[in-house]
């Protein structure tokens, strides 16, 4: 099989104000499962990007380990790129965004890379308010270690090997609510005409951006009891050998705001899908917390721009770091010798 992308594009692509086609923050082809949710979301920051004429060498893509963090790979293959260690991601987008604040740093996460192994790095993140848009292809599993439960996973789901969840699952969004975060978000991976709007608000947000995206894992949530399953009917796979992946049709779905969505998935499971109304305040910390627990104890997944606050001040204003990348400075600017630190430690005493 050929990975390598056909170079070959329609002559009258549309083009945005940098004169950049969409095909311009192609990245390499996708390996992942096909189906896979995950993809969309790739698509959808893909778009995002064109549709705000963000160039492409301005943008810096960083990720920890999962199925979810190879996916910067799919996206703006002309962008700077990290992949980090498993969820220490926060600590190397902390760094980059505090030497260089001229870049737009989009850090993808998933449901393990963030809720578990990364979760004191995520909080941390959260707290210090670092400048840049944080997404989680949230699917409840393990894809790349063949499917053990996540944090997020909801109580009582059943893994693949029949094992049922005994933990509440983590409510990332909420998390990120009480930590602090100035915008908080919440999509799921099929509905591009949220998504895309939601993701070009984080970009262009000063402050930390948290955009959850509900992503059913096509391969390891395919079997009753898995409350995020995304593939064949359990009568097809009684007979599938473990490493056969069914070709499936990402499910796509768009409704208007302020009215519930049912997901029928391809096993006959449903989600149930919310988008807040044009009358739900954003500016309310409280009230998002409040409507979070309430669509959860109602078994509902509420989606849209859940907070914002207009007024946010990054990491880099808060310190009041240099202007300019430290790239950019020179050596007298970066050692200015002897007499400056001791006026600095004088100011100390």
């Amino acid at each position: 099989m050929s990975y390598i992308k056909p170079k070959f594009r329609h002559p009258r692509l549309p083009i945005n104000t940098l004169g950049y086609t969409v095909a311009d923050y192609d990245g390499a082809i996708s390996t992942l499962c096909a189906g896979c949710g995950h993809d969309s979301i790739s698509a959808a920051i893909r778009n995002a990007c064109f549709l705000s004429s963000i160039p492409p060498h301005r943008i810096a893509k960083l990720s920890g380990i999962g199925c979810s963090s190879k996916m910067p790979t799919y996206f703006m293959g002309r962008s700077h790129g990290f992949n980090s260690v498993h969820g220490r991601m926060p600590s190397v987008a902390t760094g980059a965004s505090l030497a260089n604040r001229e870049l737009t740093y989009i850090g993808v996460s998933g449901d393990g890379d963030t809720a578990s192994i990364g979760i004191g790095q995520f909080v941390h993140l959260v707290r210090r308010n670092v400048n840049m848009t944080y997404i989680v292809a949230n699917n409840g599993c393990y894809g790349l270690t063949k499917g053990q439960v996540s944090a997020t996973a909801d109580l009582g789901t059943v893994s693949k090997y029949g094992t049922a969840n005994q933990f509440e699952g983590i409510d990332i969004a909420s998390l990120a609510l009480l930590q602090g975060a100035s915008l908080v978000a919440r999509s799921f991976s099929g509905d591009k005409e949220q998504l895309e709007p939601l993701i070009r608000g984080a970009m262009a947000h000063k402050g930390f951006a948290f955009i959850d995206v509900v992503s059913p894992c096509v391969t390891f949530n395919n079997h009753a009891g898995s409350t995020r399953s995304y593939t064949e009917t359990r009568e097809h796979l009684d007979a599938m050998p473990l490493d056969f992946v069914p070709m499936r049709e990402e499910i796509r779905t768009h409704y208007a705001a302020g009215t519930g969505q049912n997901v029928t998935l391809h096993d006959g499971s449903v989600i149930h899908l919310h988008k807040t109304g044009t009358d739900y305040r954003t500016n309310d910390r409280v009230a998002a917390l409040n409507a979070l627990q309430a669509a959860q104890e109602e078994d509902r997944i509420l989606t849209g721009l859940l907070f914002l606050d207009p007024n946010s001040q990054d990491l880099n204003r808060n310190l009041n770091l240099a202007t300019r990348p430290l790239n950019e400075l020179g050596k007298n600017e970066l050692c200015p010798g002897s007499r400056v630190l001791n006026s600095i430690n004088e100011g100390l005493r």
